[in-house]
């Protein structure tokens, strides 16, 4: 390179060069933004709730007594265990205040996440209330593939303001 500063040469480049701005960089991409963890859960859970979870379907429920049901191929016993409260929830979710399309998305997570924590047992507590939720919740229940059962919970549990549902886990050897 030369050394020597050339004063006819950076008069020509600056006449070249004059008016001439930056381009303005262009911020704008193309391929749809990455989704964050949560709304990759989110949108799980509403397509769980989604496909599982119908308001007009109506199963089976007795009208008298406590409110229970079994899924087709599980033993009467285990109901039995439900209702004398041998199995203890390892998850707990309290629906009070609770919108049914909330509640429908909420139910869907719980089985969801009893399945991925191996919890065999959940407590889902309805409430009281205008009945609503106490009407569909046991209804909704019975419509999931991974429910094997569902009894009114013992009143250590919240008595008839809530229900014990056996979740299907797969195969546990360790676990009753």
């Amino acid at each position: 390179m030369n050394k020597d500063h050339d004063p006819e040469g950076s008069a020509m480049f600056s006449a070249l060069i004059e008016g001439i701005r930056p381009i303005k960089q262009d911020k704008r991409h193309f391929r749809e933004p990455l989704k964050t963890k949560q709304q990759v859960e989110q949108k799980e859970r509403q397509l769980h709730a989604d496909s599982y979870f119908s308001d007009t379907y109506q199963p089976l429920l007795p009208v008298d007594g406590p409110i229970r049901w079994l899924n087709e191929g599980i033993e009467s016993l285990e109901l039995k265990r439900l209702r004398r409260g041998d199995y203890q929830p390892d998850l707990l979710l309290d629906l009070h205040g609770y919108r049914q399309s909330e509640a429908k998305l909420e139910l869907a997570a719980l089985i969801q996440a009893c399945v991925k924590q191996q919890s065999l047992c959940c407590c889902v507590m309805h409430g009281y209330g205008s009945g609503i939720l106490k009407q569909q919740v046991p209804m909704w229940l019975a419509q999931h593939p991974k429910v094997k059962a569902f009894h009114q919970a013992p009143k250590e549990w919240g008595g008839d303001a809530a229900l014990l549902v056996l979740i299907d886990i797969g195969e546990q050897p360790h676990r009753r």
